[in-house]
């Protein structure tokens, strides 16, 4: 009797170390997760909160935002406040904004050349220009001529061509050079220098001067811009005459650029991702404006006004004489300009030429 109950201590302890065995040890706690760094970006548009490319730059600094998980933060402004308005780019290089979204031509008093990017007669048209810009050579001759030292970079898929801009608004009808001679029109830029070259009466004065200018007569014709920004302008109201033809401003586009400084302290999965989001948006908002441009052209023909297209004669004229224009230009500034010209230019014949071979016969 006394063995047997010297047994049971034995079975006791075997059977707790077989549940010891058979139960896990407790997890230790886990460790804290690490903080995400958080890089934040200050960017700006170049025009008021109302402006399409304004809503473009706002709708890329949202995706960017939420696309890198909130690792990388993209802080939106309007244009004119952070840098004085149409100085972006120049507050991007500064490093005052990481990145904008702007007109080339507003710089063309660092570059001449920047001027062939943007609004200027026989260029290129929209899609022609963002093909050329993205494969052709363009986001890299841009780099080239801002230079090294320019604290400032653009890449392809950041460009974002508008569709051509209206040619005109007139009070009078325009039917063959004879009414461009001496037409008092508004005009600014290279193309205010090449009308004037075939006659107009060229007036320059800013956009918001435009209206009192038309009626009180100091004008009978103007250009500004795309169709839909002119009737949201309310232009039906000042010409009866609204003259299309893409070859005085075939397109006037938008770049994204940012801080060279600001681009090599990015990892590259966010690079990736800017990239990404720039190409998105830039294209949206070409898209979005063509789709816009197709019903303003109705609005205007609804409201009573007469829609044409510019004369064959008068767009000759044109072409010729921004060829010659171009050319004079090409020859007294640095080689850079030259260079940007000629691929633009021989990139558009080959478009061009493809094109026509495709393009149904009339």
């Amino acid at each position: 009797m006394k063995k047997k109950m010297g047994l049971i201590p034995l079975v006791l302890l075997l059977t707790l170390g077989l549940v010891a065995i058979g139960c896990p040890a407790e997890a230790p706690a886990p460790a804290p997760a690490p903080e995400v760094e958080v890089i934040t970006w200050k960017i700006s548009g170049h025009g008021p909160a109302s402006d399409m490319s304004q809503i473009h730059c706002d709708k890329l600094a949202a995706a960017v935002t939420k696309a890198s998980g909130g690792r990388l933060v993209f802080k939106e402004f309007v244009g004119g406040s952070v840098a004085p308005a149409h100085e972006e780019l120049d507050a991007v290089a500064k490093g005052t904004l990481d990145a904008c979204f702007t007109c080339p031509m507003y710089n063309i008093d660092k570059w001449k050349a920047a001027g062939l990017f943007s609004s200027r007669p026989n260029g290129l048209p929209g899609e022609c220009l963002r093909v050329w810009f993205n494969y052709g050579g363009g986001a890299e001759l841009f780099n080239k001529m801002m230079g090294e030292d320019y604290n400032a970079m653009t890449f392809p898929g950041a460009l974002a061509p508008l569709p051509p801009e209206v040619w005109a608004h007139s009070k009078v009808p325009i039917n063959s050079m004879d009414d461009v001679e001496g037409l008092s029109m508004r005009a600014i830029g290279d193309g205010a220098a090449i009308l004037g070259r075939i006659g107009v009466a060229v007036v320059t004065i800013t956009g918001g001067e435009i209206y009192e200018a038309m009626e009180t007569g100091v004008i009978d014709a103007f250009e500004y811009s795309t169709p839909a920004l002119n009737w949201d302008m309310k232009f039906q109201e000042l010409a009866k005459y609204v003259i299309y033809s893409e070859t005085r401003a075939a397109s006037d586009p938008q770049v994204f650029f940012v801080n060279k400084d600001s681009w090599n302290a990015l990892p590259d999965d966010l690079k990736q991702l800017v990239q990404d989001e720039m190409d998105k948006w830039s294209q949206a908002e070409q898209e979005y404006l063509v789709y816009n441009d197709i019903y303003a052209t109705q609005k205007f023909i609804d409201y009573g006004c007469e829609v044409s297209h510019l004369p064959k004669d008068v767009e000759q004229a044109l072409i010729a004489e921004a060829i010659k224009f171009y050319d004079e230009r090409a020859a007294t500034e640095p080689p850079i300009y030259k260079e940007i010209l000629e691929s633009m230019r021989a990139f558009k014949q080959a478009y061009t030429t493809q094109a026509n071979l495709t393009t149904p016969l009339k």
